[in-house]
């Protein structure tokens, strides 16, 4: 076909010089992650991630066949957020997370310090089977709302909302999506994984809940009157659907671990728990497809795909296979070395970037490495996941989880400064994120 019939932007694709469309493409990558840092203008993560694929698409720097086909070979993590938004949004309307917060406050009977370790234990349950975000999504405005009634000090137990989220999260490859992102191109099995992060995951958690009661030791000495409170019963908004979901919530757990364990995709399991919930609340007249579609955040689904595709294009110049030959150079090509640069370079990344982008450019790196030795790919993949889960807690801009919980506060006037959270994090994040790095290498030995 002559060139002069080519679309402009596939002129551009064929006709650029490499070195330069390797320079183009690294500059609009590094802006597309600037960007998405420091959100000129306000616009939201979403916007700059789809104004950069946009971009590249415009230039001819990436296809729209591959960028279609990226699109399509991580389906896995488009419907295990679609899921996931879902099951927590249903269970929500059923009153589970009420009823549950409720019997957290009877639990600890009358004390301050019992309610707040309940709290950490509600949310490393919530985490662990419906993931982080929906622990800061639906956790936090009911925490904030039974300690109010109470009279309690609110802000120790809403940072425990929010730290537990990120900390719980690779307790299942379920509880973090970013578990998904990086599974759904390097599969572990269910043992693998839960070999080498079950047990860290309960030692920072630990840590996390040793930490915390340290720090608001003063705040927890107090009592409540649990009469302030609706009772149980008063929680579930109707009995049949409540009860149904419980089932379908029990299912949807064991279907996971056997999912998880025999490697079918865990976004289809999310997907059925959602449309066997849907059923239910349609046939109670509990939910909406209006009410389930607003509670779906679905500028998650532009940015991540719109940061797939940058990536993608950034790949195929070569340049994120260079960055993972760097990350096993600095390795030393040891698995104490895998674990401790990818968690530390994971954790920096998400602090700077949030950690979907910097999942998924970690991922792409990892592709060049996969054939190293078996204990450096293998810790490199393992500390992935720990540091781009643990390691947003350090600041509030590393996950979607924080980012969530700081609009839920703003909603209900209160304000907690990047200041006033790097505060927190800074003294309890550092020491998790070694304590955990070093049970991974041990784990791996």
């Amino acid at each position: 076909m002559p060139s002069s019939h080519l679309p402009f932007e596939m002129f551009l694709f064929f006709h650029l010089p490499t070195l330069t469309r390797t320079l183009l493409t690294a500059l609009i990558g590094i802006l597309t992650l600037v960007g998405i840092m420091t959100r000129p203008f306000k616009w939201n993560e979403a916007l700059i991630a789809m104004a950069g694929a946009v971009l590249l698409l415009i230039l001819g720097l990436i296809s729209p066949v591959d960028a279609a086909t990226t699109l399509y070979q991580d389906w896995n993590t488009f419907l295990f957020f679609l899921g996931m938004m879902s099951l927590s949004a249903l269970a929500e309307a059923a009153g589970i997370f009420d009823w549950l917060a409720v019997q957290a406050a009877r639990f600890a009977g009358n004390s301050a310090a019992r309610l707040f370790l309940n709290t950490f234990l509600l949310g490393s349950l919530i985490s662990m089977i419906l993931s982080n975000d929906a622990t800061a999504l639906i956790l936090t405005p009911i925490v904030y709302t039974l300690v109010t009634r109470l009279r309690l000090p609110v802000l120790p137990f809403l940072f425990a909302c929010t730290f537990i989220a990120d900390t719980a999260s690779f307790l299942l490859p379920v509880s973090n999506p970013i578990n998904i992102i990086v599974l759904s191109k390097f599969p572990l099995g269910l043992w693998v994984f839960l070999r080498l992060l079950f047990l860290p995951a309960l030692l920072v958690i630990s840590i996390n809940i040793a930490a915390f009661f340290l720090l608001y030791r003063r705040q927890l000495r107090g009592s409540f009157d649990i009469k302030r409170l609706p009772s149980a019963e008063e929680a579930v908004k109707h009995r049949g659907y409540f009860r149904y979901t419980c089932v379908v919530l029990i299912v949807v757990a064991i279907a996971y671990i056997i999912a998880a364990a025999t490697q079918f995709p865990l976004s289809l399991i999310a997907v059925g728990g959602a449309l066997l919930l849907c059923g239910g609340a349609f046939f109670w007249h509990q939910a909406t497809l209006q009410y389930i579609g607003r509670q779906i955040s679905w500028s998650i689904f532009g940015f991540i795909g719109g940061m797939f595709i940058v990536v993608r294009a950034v790949e195929d110049t070569g340049l994120t296979t260079q960055f993972g030959q760097l990350l096993l150079h600095l390795s030393g090509g040891t698995s104490f070395g895998a674990v401790m640069v990818g968690t530390l370079g994971a954790a920096i990344g998400t602090n700077l970037i949030n950690n979907v982008p910097m999942a998924v450019v970690l991922t792409s790196a990892l592709k060049g490495i996969q054939h190293s030795a078996p204990g450096t790919s293998l810790g490199f993949t393992v500390a992935t996941m720990f540091g781009c889960d643990l390691g947003p807690n350090l600041t509030t801009v590393g996950s979607l989880a924080t980012v969530l919980w700081l609009l839920i506060l703003r909603r209900r006037n209160l304000d907690v400064s990047g200041l006033d959270y790097f505060k927190v994090g800074v003294m309890v994040t550092p020491l998790m994120l070694l304590a955990g790095a070093l049970v991974i290498w041990l784990l791996l030995l």
